[in-house]
C-alpha cells in the first residue's frame, strides 16, 4: 500500500512537471509567433512607405507613416466601437506626440 501511494505521488509529480514543460514550450512558441508577426508588419509597412513615397512626388517617409498610423487609428476606433463589450473609448485630443504617448500610457494603466 505504501508503494502504491509513493508510485501515485511520483506519477502526479511527473504529470505536473510535464504540464509545466508543455506550458513553457507553448509560451515560447507563442512568443516566436508574435515576433514573426511583428517582423511581417514592419516589413509590410516598409514596403508601403517605399511604394507610396516613390509613387507620389513630394512625400516623405514621415508623411507616409503619419497616413498609415492615422488609418490604423481609424481602423482601431471602428473595431472598438463595433465590440458589444466595449464600454469606454479614449480619444486623444493633444497635438503633441509626447502628450499623446503619456496619455496612452495613462489610459493603458487605467484599463488594467
Amino acid at each position: 500500500l505504501k508503494e502504491a501511494i509513493a508510485e501515485k505521488a511520483e506519477g502526479a509529480k511527473i504529470l505536473q512537471v510535464k504540464s509545466a514543460e508543455a506550458e513553457a514550450e507553448a509560451k515560447y512558441l507563442s512568443g516566436v509567433g508574435v515576433a514573426k508577426q511583428r517582423r511581417a508588419i514592419v516589413d509590410g509597412l516598409r514596403g508601403s512607405i517605399v511604394d507610396f513615397s516613390s509613387g507620389v512626388e513630394g512625400t516623405s517617409a514621415k508623411d507616409v507613416m503619419d497616413l498609415l498610423l492615422l488609418s490604423q487609428y481609424f481602423d482601431m476606433l471602428k473595431d472598438t466601437a463595433g465590440d458589444p463589450n466595449c464600454k469606454t473609448v479614449f480619444v486623444p485630443s493633444s497635438k503633441s506626440l509626447g502628450d499623446e504617448t503619456r496619455n496612452a500610457l495613462l489610459q493603458a494603466e487605467s484599463g488594467k
